[in-house]
This record gives C-alpha cells, sequence and structure tokens, in this order.
C-alpha cells in the first residue's frame, strides 16, 4: 500500500506542476501585451497645451516663459513668449520623453532641448552664444478676452 500512495502523490504533484505551467503560458503573453500597452500609451501622450515657468540665461538672469504648443505627428509648432519678447516655434520633435523645439531668435536659430515628465518639461536652451536651464508646468489654457469686453 505504500508504494501506490507514493504514487499517487506523485501524480498529484505532478498535474499541479502541469497546471502551474500552463498558467505560466497564459499569464506570460498577458503580461508581455499589457506592458507594450502601457509603453505605447506614454510614448503617444502629446505635449501640446500651454507650459509657463522660468528660463535662465548665461547671465543668470531669471527669465518668464510662456510655451503654447501644438504638435501634429511628432512635429512641434506654437509660440514662445518672455520677458525678451516673442519667438514662433518654427519646428521640433516629440519622441517618448524628449521633447525639441527650434524658434526664431531674431538671427540664431534657437534650440530648446526637453525632457517630459508628468506635466513638466525640464532641460536647456541655446540661441547664438546664451543659453541656460528652462523648465515650465502644462497649466489651464487661457482664453484670451475679446477687445473692448471685459
Amino acid at each position: 500500500m505504500k508504494t501506490s500512495h507514493k504514487k499517487f502523490a506523485r501524480l498529484g504533484e505532478m498535474a499541479i506542476v502541469r497546471r502551474m505551467l500552463v498558467l505560466c503560458l497564459v499569464l506570460a503573453p498577458l503580461c508581455v501585451a499589457t506592458a507594450q500597452q502601457g509603453k505605447n500609451n506614454s510614448a503617444k501622450r502629446s505635449v501640446a497645451g500651454r507650459y509657463e515657468g522660468t528660463a535662465k540665461n548665461r547671465a543668470e538672469e531669471v527669465i518668464n516663459v510662456t510655451f503654447d504648443l501644438t504638435e501634429k505627428e511628432g512635429a512641434m509648432s506654437g509660440m514662445i513668449r518672455s520677458d525678451h519678447g516673442d519667438f514662433t516655434v518654427t519646428g521640433g520633435t516629440h519622441h517618448g520623453e524628449d521633447v525639441t523645439l527650434e524658434f526664431d531668435a531674431g538671427g540664431p536659430t534657437g534650440t530648446i532641448t526637453l525632457k517630459l515628465a508628468a506635466d513638466k518639461l525640464s532641460g536647456t536652451w541655446s540661441a547664438g552664444d546664451d543659453g541656460g536651464p528652462v523648465d515650465v508646468k502644462k497649466v489651464a489654457a487661457q482664453e484670451e478676452t475679446p477687445k473692448g469686453k471685459s
């Protein structure tokens, strides 16, 4: 009798192992698909919108900046408004967390290289021989008030 109990015990263990293996084989593709979906969603997250914050130049002067950005298929456009004037975004790209903006600096083309984290963009800007850090945070778009009305 002892031998038959051992056989049944081994058969029971083998059945459990088979069930666990089948479960792993079923769950593995689901985990991969879920991870890919999350990765694709973060890559498709748009950076379009209004951002406000500050930049610094080489003289360490704090400059208030506002970015009004639009994005179409990863290509960037919009306006940059600052204490030093307004600049048109003439190009740029968005790939994953990396955002690059090119702007008309009234002579040399300016470049802003940023990293996207949640609702913030942080990085550096340069135009000619000037540049420095820039940090902006996404804010709700403001509607412009028609002239003559308040």
